[in-house]
């Protein structure tokens, strides 16, 4: 049974003018708590955050022994503002006793501003935080401001302390790096999903239920700014689906997936492009093993577009969910860096987070020796992909010399610059009325409906590249309709600059 805090809460206004990327404020106490045992604490501060605040505030909070709960709670004004002006948005999240320090070793769950509460206890915590023990110490809550209205941002937030003998931590159970698979094969899959575990309303087994129902091989869970949830997937993966594990690492200019790291792996994403500090954590993803693709490149949302380069990506998202203007931009740049010389895998994935999103709308499909961890990831690295808006729509496109050697997506035919080589594609559930474009360095070379395989000839001194679209109808012509599906290029000529793998 609760006992009720038998003192009122405190509450402390703070005004904040500093202009530095982070500010710690004064701590909060709860002195001699831990002498009275049983019971709640509650303490409750306040204050106002001006526009151009600091992009954290780190809020102490000293923690006694004994604590067998920390709950916190926040609340903000939201106050009308002028049409074009952006209004108050403020995100929180908290650390332990080992600190704030860049590197995340303090980090005990992030939930940006999709919760107005969360709780840790040693055996559990809300979904987004990291169950552990409560050890005594500084720790600190940390406050986001996304947005600040022109009248400042005025905040209060409430921690209560519950005492008492804390549960055991449970061992987390993760899910299985193989999946039965059907040995070297095309495998579907959506590598960018959001649950319940950040600011999805699905829970991991619903978004596993809509991915089998998608025809998917695989999923990879990415919650922005936690691996919290990494744990809640073990009992939902199965012979038919693999389930790879990662992150969306949310930064102020970009949002980045690590795709594919060992368990537990969390990246942190507490800093600006300007600090020069992304290709640190570029291969701290690497060093678990994952991938490092940007995300929504030229998304429209606050704080959404890339602003890091290319220069550390493994692959990059063209595609984001349904296709889109900013899409159609994605993709122009991404064929751009590709005439310039960069080869950049390209991927698409749904960025699903609650009902209408569709699981798999789109999705990408590698070729890999095996439905495991490792062959996938070395696929899509590969460039071995194609993108597809449903599990309904197949390419197959091949280059073939007169000598009969051929080469396929992602790969290289190595032919003279003269000699001509055939240009195949092969459609499976192509949308009526659509349209089969081969594009290279040059741009779109030839086209043709989409019914049936499109063939053309070319060489190598006239394309140093060939990829494939399938595109919808247009709608407003002259503009190209929406992607139904993509392929990575095919090479052609000798190693050159754009041999695959080029960063």
């Amino acid at each position: 049974m609760r006992v009720p805090d038998m003192s009122e809460p405190t509450r402390r206004t703070l005004l904040v003018t500093s202009a530095a990327s982070a500010l710690t404020l004064g701590s909060v106490s709860f002195a001699h708590a831990a002498d009275t045992p049983g019971g709640d604490r509650t303490e409750t501060v306040g204050g106002t955050l001006p526009p151009g605040s600091p992009d954290f505030v780190y809020l102490p909070v000293e923690i006694p022994r004994g604590v067998r709960e920390i709950h916190v709670s926040y609340a903000y004004e939201r106050p009308a503002v002028p049409a074009g002006t952006q209004g108050n948005a403020l995100d929180i999240g908290i650390f332990d006793q080992r600190g704030t320090g860049l590197g995340g070793k303090g980090f005990r769950g992030w939930s940006g501003g999709a919760r107005k509460e969360f709780f840790l206890r040693a055996d559990a915590a809300t979904p987004g935080y990291v169950a552990g023990p409560l050890k005594a110490g500084t720790w600190f809550v940390v406050l986001a401001p996304y947005t600040v209205a022109p009248r400042g941002l005025t905040y209060t937030v409430t921690i209560t302390l519950r005492f008492g003998a804390p549960l055991p931590t449970p061992r987390p159970v993760y899910p299985p790096e193989r999946a039965e698979g059907r040995g070297r094969a095309w495998y579907r899959g959506d590598c960018h999903l959001h649950t319940v575990y950040s600011d999805g309303r699905r829970t991991p087994a619903e978004v596993a239920a809509l991915a089998r129902a998608a025809g998917l091989d695989f999923v990879a869970t990415t919650e922005h700014n936690t691996h919290a949830g990494h744990g809640a997937w073990a009992d939902l993966a199965g012979d038919d689906l693999l389930i790879l594990l990662g992150e969306e690492i949310t930064t102020r200019n970009g949002h980045v997936l690590a795709l594919g790291t060992d368990p537990d792996t969390f990246v942190d994403w507490r800093y600006r492009a300007r600090e020069n500090r992304f290709g640190h954590f570029a291969r701290e993803i690497r060093r678990a093993g994952g991938l490092v693709v940007p995300a929504h490149p030229h998304a429209t949302c606050i704080g959404c577009a890339w602003k890091f380069g290319l220069g550390d990506a493994d692959a990059v998202e063209v595609w984001n969910g349904p296709y889109t203007p900013d899409d159609e931009v994605s993709l122009a740049g991404w064929d751009a860096a590709l005439a310039r010389g960069r080869w950049t895998p390209a991927m698409g994935s749904s960025d699903a987070h609650r009902d209408p999103d569709r699981v798999g709308t789109p999705q990408t499909v590698v070729l890999a020796d095996d439905l495991s961890r490792e062959a996938i990831l070395e696929g899509l690295r590969a460039g071995r992909s194609y993108v597809a808006e449903s599990s309904s729509v197949s390419l197959d496109l091949t280059v073939t010399d007169g000598r009969g050697r051929s080469a396929g997506i992602g790969e290289r035919l190595r032919v003279a610059a003269d000699e001509p080589v055939t240009v195949r594609l092969a459609v499976t559930g192509a949308p009526e009325g659509g349209t089969v474009r081969f594009v290279t360095d040059q741009g779109v070379l030839h086209t043709a409906p989409a019914g049936g395989p499109v063939e053309w000839v070319t060489t190598a001194a006239y394309a140093t590249y060939v990829r494939a679209e399938v595109r919808r109808p247009a709608t407003l012509p002259p503009l190209p309709g929406a992607l139904a599906a993509l392929t990575n290029p095919v090479f052609l000529g000798g190693e050159g600059r754009l041999s695959p793998g080029t960063r």
